[in-house]
């Protein structure tokens, strides 16, 4: 092999790991992970919702249609917030080295992507689905990326506030199952109940084990001034426990079927949110990581286990 060729063979590695590591960056910058998690909530509310004016081809591909458009929506807004938090960012072991914060990537760059994303994601909803989803949506991307962002290093109402996008993807998911049809709204807002409460003893143990980052930081998450106390402990146990008759209401505001398989569901959810006060008050009595790590990890496969509870209740 003569040197030419070795350059070349160079020049093409260099060239693919350099896009890999692009692709990999832009998949840093979206979270993907968590994009994916929020928009199997907006499909999963899709499918609940009473939508039988789809054939099976067409819900199909609405799904498909709705997943993309989900995914450019939060995308959009993560990228927005490392936007944003680049400083901040920059200076937590945990975000460090995602790629605007490390310098990996430029903000104007980073920006750029996340107009055009969001953009697109909200034209989809409206072109495919309907004028309300796309609002909503656009909505729910403004409320993350403008007000909840900066208002994470003023108060910790921010969580509150940032619950409400963290929530609207059921409501997006549901409203766009009607398309141009008059929408009914119970289903919609039962959905966004369940998320909305979820999100808190969720959150609060993520900003529990990440406390001294936060700190550094700057931001404000717990309801507590002084760190991980009994008193963040109990608003999980609070917010756990208000879930409980929350989760009746898909089976009798008939969001689920009202038969056997209604039942059932109705069980899974009621089950579902003991366990949730149960690693609450473990985190009450124990105060340490652990259990902290318990409430976040239970809060995940909560979440899933709920909706898909709710899908085949509904089937």
């Amino acid at each position: 092999m003569n040197n030419s060729e070795q350059d070349k063979i160079t020049i093409a590695g260099s060239t693919s790991y350099s896009l890999a590591s692009k692709v990999k960056d832009y998949f840093q910058l979206i979270k993907f992970t968590l994009s994916f998690m929020v928009v199997f909530s907006t499909v999963v509310s899709f499918l609940i919702a009473p939508n039988e004016q789809f054939y099976v081809r067409e819900k199909i591909i609405s799904v498909l249609l709705l997943f993309v458009a989900g995914m450019l929506i939060t995308g959009s807004a993560n990228a927005i917030n490392q936007v944003l938090e680049k400083a901040s960012d920059s200076l937590m072991k945990r975000t460090a080295q995602r790629p605007v914060a490390s310098g990996r990537m430029g903000v104007t760059e980073a920006g750029i992507f996340a107009f055009i994303t969001g953009a697109a994601g909200v034209f989809m909803m409206w072109n495919y689905f309907n004028t309300t989803s796309a609002m909503v949506s656009l909505f729910s991307l403004f409320l993350y990326g403008f007000i909840y962002t900066p208002l994470k290093k003023v108060n910790s109402i921010s969580v509150l506030v940032g619950a409400i996008p963290g929530a609207l993807p059921c409501l997006i998911g549901w409203v766009a199952a009607y398309g141009n049809e008059t929408i009914s709204w119970t289903g919609a807002w039962v959905l966004f109940g369940i998320q909305f409460l979820w999100q808190f003893p969720h959150f609060w143990a993520i900003a529990w084990l990440a406390h001294k980052d936060y700190e550094t930081a700057g931001f404000k998450l717990l309801p507590a001034d002084k760190g991980p106390t009994r008193f963040t402990a109990m608003q999980s146990i609070i917010y756990s426990a208000l879930m409980i008759p929350v989760g009746f209401l898909p089976y009798f505001t008939g969001v689920t079927g009202k038969g056997t398989s209604g039942i059932i569901g109705m069980a899974v959810l009621f089950i579902c949110n003991l366990w949730m006060v149960y690693v609450s008050v473990l985190l009450f009595k124990n105060m340490n990581a652990k259990s902290a790590r318990r409430v976040m990890f239970s809060s995940y496969f909560y979440l899933m286990v709920v909706l898909l509870a709710l899908f085949i209740a509904r089937a």
